[in-house]
């Protein structure tokens, strides 16, 4: 879970670059309304957040049946006009699964860049594109269900994920969310925190392993190796803040 202070419009809708909370009400845009984003929009508004979903043809709204209550805007997911529409100047993130790889990383980053959206996440179908688009900010995701579940990911991080495991089940490789006041401290002071090994951090496309003066930086996706029966206590641990709330050093990769 991420900690920070919600901070919501006159219309109970969290303004734009507040922090994902669990538990707190937000809106999400998300373009293209096929199996991924109808799937992606159930999800989240059965969570109880606000969602909005642009497509081009008015028919792929269908997909997401009559129990959906949020906005469809029929247009292009990269047109400033479309997402106004859509309520992207109150949303607090924003998912880009269409069928196209460029326009998705078109939204995203008219997303982040025009409306400071600070959550963004795009599909590709090209994995060979996704270092190029890691490397702009921009996350990137494949596939249906796990595609879902990835961006959910996302935009609402938090626990921690097994990404590997050795042959006996007992040590994981896990991405590992944490809370937004560990930006800035060591890696030495996570580990210690969480009383577990930092393995390597994701940097914009690029893979960092922990010297004794890593920091982590904003965006930074943390993977940790530990025992599968302590990843709710390492979870738990990182999702609070860090000592003092305060950097611990400077400098660092």
């Amino acid at each position: 879970m991420l900690a920070g202070r919600l901070t919501r419009s006159g219309q109970g809708i969290p303004l734009a670059g507040t922090v994902l909370t669990q538990g707190a009400a937000v809106h999400v845009v998300i373009m293209g309304c096929g199996r991924v984003g109808s799937t992606l929009a159930h999800i989240l508004e059965g969570q109880g957040h606000s969602v909005a979903v642009i497509d081009q043809d008015r028919d792929s709204f269908r997909k997401l049946g009559s129990p959906f209550k949020g906005k469809k805007v029929t247009g292009i997911g990269f047109d400033q006009n479309v997402l106004i529409e859509a309520g992207i100047e109150q949303a607090d993130a924003f998912a880009a699964v269409s069928s196209g790889d460029n326009s998705n990383v078109i939204a995203a980053r008219v997303a982040r860049e025009s409306f400071g959206v600070k959550r963004v996440a795009a599909r590709i179908y090209d994995p060979r594109r996704a270092e190029v688009y890691q490397r702009l900010g921009i996350p990137t995701v494949a596939t249906v269900r796990w595609t879902a579940d990835q961006m959910l990911r996302r935009l609402l991080p938090e626990g921690s994920e097994p990404l590997w495991r050795d042959p006996t089940g007992a040590v994981v490789l896990a991405e590992v969310a944490y809370g937004a006041d560990w930006v800035g401290e060591k890696t030495s002071a996570v580990e210690e925190a969480a009383r577990a090994r930092v393995a390597y951090l994701s940097r914009l496309g690029e893979v960092v392993l922990p010297g004794p003066g890593t920091v982590l930086q904003e965006g930074d996706v943390l993977h940790v190796i530990a025992l599968e029966e302590e990843l709710e206590r390492i979870s738990a641990a990182l999702s609070t803040r860090a000592p003092g709330g305060k950097a611990v050093g400077k400098g660092g990769r």
